[in-house]
């Protein structure tokens, strides 16, 4: 890594992986998580210790295909056993074209990224040059993730009384179909679609998604969403929910080692409940930058950042977290029951 650690291990994969290193706390998922497009261009650890036993199935997908730049995990299982399983994980991520590290002491490489913050770091064999070593870790940040997992043209789905713009900037399948489920039609963009275009077709509603990188490396972005406000109403989380930050004319950082995994504890201020979350980010919207027109909703109980807002002056409302939770615990509907309410007026 950066810092010149070195974490042997057996590799399985055709070519060298170079990206920010974090780590993920799910102890199930895998398959949800190596899909999910928010992880593009990380090389992602796995905390949990036995990764693949349970196989792969393509339902399980949440993207097109997995974006990760590499994956470190302390054992690989060879013979999965469930019903619904239709392979390896290992043939997987061959065919996905993934390096993965196996054999390695995941809790260590944690702890070093917990006490020292995320760092860059490579996946490549034992025989690299340490030059070569140095010239991938010296390669320049990436910042076009977006551009990589967005739709490419709009689409359609779903039937039902609201009309929804969905703004893709690396949604999860599962999203679509919770927002199918609550009675919505959706029309999904690409993340650069214009305001203007999007608020032509009239939609009830907009969906501002998850997805990867630094919201502060949209600038288009963020106009486009600044000329929505206020025209329709806005449901944002994770990625989407930093952008209207921004939008907003609020601030974001960048977290020491980000929220990862499908067992992050939120309190709703405005619900008066807590609930365990799905995860998966590694910035966050800045308290000391928000004024009265904002109210925080939502608290994380672990490190007392920011898990969602409230909007005061329009009907707009955003949550960091995934609140599908696929992978993750349920009991996060009354989120999607909230949007639902204010398309029908209902603030």
């Amino acid at each position: 890594m950066k810092d010149g650690s070195v974490y042997e291990g057996e590799l399985y994969g055709r070519r060298d992986a170079v990206g920010e290193v974090v780590f993920t706390t799910g102890m199930s998922g895998y398959q949800e998580t190596l899909t999910d497009p928010s992880f593009c261009e990380q090389i992602v650890v796995m905390t949990y210790p036995l990764v693949g036993n349970y196989g792969v199935n393509p339902c399980f997908n949440q993207g097109e295909r997995c974006f990760f730049q590499g994956y470190v995990v302390s054992e690989l299982c060879d013979y999965p056993c469930n019903w619904r399983s239709e392979g390896t994980l290992s043939a997987f991520l061959e065919q996905q074209d993934v390096p993965v590290l196996t054999g390695v002491d995941t809790r260590a490489i944690t702890r070093k990224l917990r006490n020292y913050g995320v760092l860059k770091g490579v996946v490549t064999a034992a025989d690299t040059s340490e030059e070569k070593v140095r010239e991938m870790l010296a390669s320049p940040d990436v910042h076009d993730q977006v551009k990589q997992v967005t739709v490419k043209e709009k689409y359609e789905m779903g039937e039902g009384s609201y009309r929804v713009a969905v703004m893709d900037y690396g949604i999860k399948r599962n999203i679509l179909q919770y927002l199918v489920s609550f009675g919505c039609r959706l029309t999904v963009y690409p993340a650069y679609t214009e305001a203007e275009e999007v608020l032509a077709d009239n939609p009830d509603g907009i969906f501002l998604s998850n997805g990867p990188g630094d919201p502060k490396d949209l600038p288009e972005v963020i106009e486009n969403i600044r000329r929505m406000i206020g025209r329709k109403p806005i449901f944002g989380i994770c990625l989407g929910h930093q952008l209207l930050a921004l939008a907003s004319g609020y601030d974001t950082y960048k977290m020491k080692f980000g929220h990862r995994g499908i067992n992050h504890p939120v309190r709703d201020l405005r619900e008066h409940k807590i609930c365990i979350s799905s995860q998966n980010h590694g910035y966050a919207v800045d308290e000391k930058s928000l004024d009265d027109r904002v109210e925080i909703s939502n608290v994380s109980l672990n490190d007392k950042t920011i898990e969602g807002l409230y909007y005061k002056t329009h009907p707009s409302f955003t949550v960091q977290y995934h609140p599908e939770a696929c992978p993750g615990p349920g009991g996060h509907e009354y989120l999607f029951r909230r949007f639902v309410k204010m398309m029908g007026g209902d603030r």
